[in-house]
């Protein structure tokens, strides 16, 4: 049976050893043993609940909800359900984040295709010339550096 150290995790999953010892402090690593000299070892099954608190810190779910889910993996087949209500209300956030990231990938977008226009530099000092107006309008600077 393959066993790895804490340094092997860290290179596997691009984190740092402290960002181990953070999770396991935390109360995320229960299922992590030490052998007799206080090290810890790593077996192939850690590192799938490893790869699964990396999924889900890495889509924005709180330390304290997957300290949760690890929790309820420990106990075995009676905590399913609990397990499945708290990956499906993370799935519904996660679903939020990818609509929103849409949504600013369209601006982002629509900016590139403004700048990349031929007339780019004409509305770019149009717009500027509209704002530097409207702040004259209103006694407010603009804070264009021209």
């Amino acid at each position: 049976m393959t066993t790895y150290s804490i340094k092997e995790v860290a290179d596997k999953f691009d984190l740092t050893i402290s960002t181990i010892r953070y999770y396991d402090k935390k109360g995320l690593l229960p299922f992590v043993a030490k052998n007799k000299s206080g090290y810890r070892e790593f077996t192939e099954s850690d590192l799938n609940l490893i790869h699964t608190i990396c999924c889900l810190k890495n889509t924005g779910m709180p330390i304290h909800d997957i300290k949760e889910y690890i929790e309820c993996s420990m106990e075995g087949s009676k905590t399913i359900e609990q397990r499945k209500q708290l990956l499906q209300s993370h799935k519904e956030a996660v679903l939020q984040q990818q609509a929103q990231l849409m949504e600013n990938l369209k601006e982002i977008e629509w900016k590139i295709e403004r700048y990349d226009s031929p007339d780019a530099k004409e509305k770019i000092d149009a717009q500027v010339a509209y704002v530097i107006k409207e702040k004259q309008e209103q006694q407010l600077a603009h804070g264009f550096r021209l």
